[in-house]
Parts: structure tokens; sequence; C-alpha cells
């Protein structure tokens, strides 16, 4: 596949139109945290499709339950998810705590993204590089940064971004300990797998509320479990590491800005895991056009102006954006 430049692709940038969909202001500034936050109302928003992927059983759920080949095994390892389900809610072995923040927000030429500590955008509070996508494009379609989908200073209209950070693994590594000390390997598997479940139910949860109310673009919107799994919604919420925004060190950022530490009791590891490991965290972005995409592969010259732009090395821009250099 052909790569274009990076100045090639950022004057091929998404050009929104910033003035007929005018942004919407979140109902407060800064961090909110949501602690304990009742498991029974995550339960319902459950994605229930990748549990069944953790012991390499595929298909869609519930079809799968009926499926002739592994509906059998599938229904049972939901009986016995329902059993544990049960036990974790009514004894609260788990707890799930989470923070989430809204600020003012600009994206640069450099396809950076700066919040704001002031809604008169003169006090740079945190900064997030994205990245943009460098392959050759048919018929005038854009390459894509996440940048893109945060108002320039020259729209002339205040825009916003939010950021969240949920666990639901507060209390895994305890409960976790008793089954393998029991001898009791498979409940000690099945536990890890419903809080990874429950981590994403919260981010479902989390992101719901933000559209409804808390940035309140969507107050209207009522979708079923199926429509959210599907992502019918307005809106995204990528994370760092994943394929829109794959360095994993804009984590780092993102905890800080969150005080996810001190708030939700969630840290990062040097390889930029999640601490506890059934967490989610990531941007908002309200626009209607705001789509999830794929980086692809980029070209040295945008490892550099990236390199420059994170205050690193270009090794250390070679390793953590290694699966996505070109050549």
């Amino acid at each position: 596949s052909r790569f274009i430049s990076l100045a090639a692709a950022r004057e091929n940038r998404l050009r929104l139109d910033w003035t007929s969909v005018p942004p919407p202001r979140p109902t407060f500034l800064g961090v909110r945290t949501f602690a304990n936050v009742p498991l029974a109302e995550l339960v319902e928003r459950i994605d229930w499709g990748p549990f069944f992927s953790t012991w390499e059983l595929a298909g869609k759920f519930p079809q799968i339950l009926d499926d002739p080949r592994v509906g059998e095994a599938a229904t049972s390892l939901f009986k016995d998810a329902q059993v544990l389900l049960r036990r974790v809610v009514e004894r609260r072995i788990l707890r799930a705590s989470g923070v989430v923040g809204f600020w003012p927000a600009a994206s640069m030429p450099d396809d950076d993204i700066v919040l704001y500590a002031d809604p008169e955008r003169t006090t740079e509070l945190a900064r997030f590089r994205t990245l943009r996508q460098q392959m050759a494009k048919p018929d005038g379609r854009p390459n894509v940064a996440l940048s893109d989908y945060t108002a320039p200073m020259e729209a002339g209209v205040e825009d916003h971004v939010g950021a969240f950070a949920v666990t639901a693994g507060l209390g895994l590594e305890e409960a976790r300990a008793e089954f393998v000390e029991a001898r009791d390997d498979y409940n000690a598997i099945l536990l890890t797998a419903l809080a990874d479940r429950l981590a994403e139910a919260f981010a479902e949860w989390m992101h719901e509320r933000v559209r409804r109310d808390l940035w309140g673009y969507a107050p209207d919107e009522a979708l079923s479990n199926e429509a959210l799994v599907a992502e019918a919604y307005q809106g995204i919420r990528p994370a760092p590491g994943y394929p829109a925004a794959p360095d994993h060190t804009e984590k780092r950022t993102l905890f800080d800005l969150l005080e996810a530490a001190a708030r939700a009791g969630m840290s990062l590891t040097e390889s930029m895991a999640m601490l506890p490991a059934s967490s989610v965290s990531g941007l908002y972005f309200w626009h209607p056009e705001s789509r999830y995409f794929g980086l692809g592969r980029i070209t040295p010259d945008q490892v550099e102006d990236y390199a420059r732009r994170k205050g690193w090395t270009l090794a250390e821009a070679e390793r953590w954006l290694a699966p996505n250099l070109a050549g």
C-alpha cells in the first residue's frame, strides 16, 4: 500500500463544519469521582460475546447457547458465570470505581489536542498527542487523526474534550488468591473474566451517563443493550493503546489529568498496563461524525515529528510505535 507524507496527510485532514453543529457544554468542568458504583447496575450492561472467546468458544451471544457444536459447553459456562456473578454482586466481592472529567479544548495544526485549565483557553493543562493516518486514500477520503474531532481555535467555537478511567477490579486479586488457595482455578479464571466484562460494562454505563446527562448532548437517547454493543450512539471513547491511538504512554497524561490513583485506586505499570487489570480508560469525543478508525502504518517523517512533540529520542518513538512503523 502507498503512503503519503505527513504534510500531505495533514493537508488532507478531516474538516468538520463547526458552525452547523455547535459544541455542547458539559454540565461541569474538571474531574468527578464515581466511587462504589452498584455492580447490579453494571450487570445489565454486560456484553457477553467476548466472554465466551476467553474459553475459545466462538459465536454470537445468545445464539451460542443453542449452537449444535459448542452450545452445551457455552450454556454450562454461562450458568456457572451467573452463579458466581450473583455471589460477586451480593457479597460485594469486587468494587467498581471510576473518574470522569471535561475540559475546554482545542486541536492544534500538529495534531495535538490541548486541554485548558480555564474557559478562556489561556492556561494549558494537558496535551494529548494524536497520530494521523498516512495511507494514500481513494476518492477524496480524509487522512484522519483523533484531533480532527476537536475544534481548532480558528473555528471560533468553544469545544470540550472528556476523559474517563473506570475499574471493576478492586478486590479482584484478593478474591482470586482465595480461589487459587482452595485449588479452585476454574472460579479464579471465571472471576477474572467477569471482572473484565464488568469493567467494559462500566465503561458503557459511564459513556451513557455522559451522553445523556453529564455532557448531555443526547438527553433523549434510549438504546437497547444490543444497540449499545453495536455502538449505535453519538460520540466515541477511544483508548490509548487501541488502533486509533496506539501509543500506550498517553495513558500517563490521562491518569495524571484524572487523578486516577488518588480518586479510583488505579495505576500504570512501567509497560503502561492498567492496574487493576480489569480497567478501561480513554477520551470522549462528542461530534456526530466521530468514528473509530485504525491508524495503520506511519512513515519516518511522522515518527520523527511525534518524537519531537513527545520530547522523546527517535529510538523511544520507534519502540512505542513499533507495530505501526511502515517498511
